[in-house]
């Protein structure tokens, strides 16, 4: 578990990124990188314009890739962590997907899934799939075995293992797989609103900033994108602190 992060530091950070932001703003003296306080009036404006709408398309694309992600990779790595012979059959398939940057299927995925919300969905699920899928395996696999021989000795089949011993055991690795993926799944997030779509921060972003040279209104996309990538991440904090107390 990460340390927890104090009120105080996060502050700091923040006005320290201000400070550098302002003196580049000052350095570069273009329209192309505008001061935090003209990006701030403008950010302001926009949340009763248009911007509202799609931090929310952006927001109901990640969090459903990423539930979906769960419900779908941790069981399968709770299953291969607990067989060492299904593990053997499936390793070499997730040895040779794992390392492929998964942004490369944004064409084929295009292609068989149209340019609806359940392609860029699909996209960002490869994404967090993998990553919590090999966490979850290796550590389900890495429990020790004199413990799960003092669980089945007080009679627990495998439903009760999984429950009480593998389900437990994995819930710090599944958070530590969506803490890992968030950037990433940002990132990949923008990639997909880039194809037609006119809904979510990734089109805002490009939209005012290569067709209508907003560049304030731009830049506060970057910003409304980065504050959804920061509130997934301490969200992931938050879950951590809730589900595994024991990992504080």
């Amino acid at each position: 578990m990460s340390p927890p992060m104090r009120r105080r530091d996060l502050l700091f950070a923040i006005f320290a990124l201000l400070i550098l932001w302002q003196l580049a703003a000052w350095i570069v003296d273009k329209p192309i990188l505008p001061s935090p306080v003209l990006v701030a009036g403008v950010l302001g404006r926009e949340i009763t314009g248009d911007l509202p709408g799609h931090f929310l398309a952006s927001l109901w694309r990640v969090a459903a890739s990423t539930a979906l992600s769960i419900i779908l990779a941790a069981p399968a790595g709770l299953a291969l962590g607990q067989s060492r012979r299904l593990n053997r059959i499936i390793s070499p398939l997730i040895y040779l997907l794992y390392p492929i940057p998964k942004v490369v299927f944004v064409p084929v995925v295009l292609l068989f899934l149209g340019i609806g919300d359940l392609s860029k969905i699909v996209i960002i699920f490869l994404i967090l799939f993998f990553q919590v899928l090999v966490l979850v395996r290796d550590q389900a696999a890495a429990l020790r075995p004199e413990l799960i021989q003092s669980v089945r000795s007080l009679g627990a089949g495998r439903r009760a293992l999984f429950r009480f011993v593998y389900l437990p055991a994995s819930l710090p690795a599944v958070l530590t797989a969506l803490r890992q993926s968030v950037g990433t799944a940002v990132a990949v997030l923008y990639v997909t609103e880039l194809f037609a779509t006119q809904k979510g921060l990734g089109y805002y972003i490009f939209y005012n900033g290569s067709t209508l040279f907003n560049y304030p209104a731009m830049y506060a996309g970057i910003v409304a994108m980065s504050l959804l990538g920061l509130g997934l991440y301490f969200t992931v904090d938050w879950l951590e602190k809730r589900l595994c107390p024991w990992q504080s």
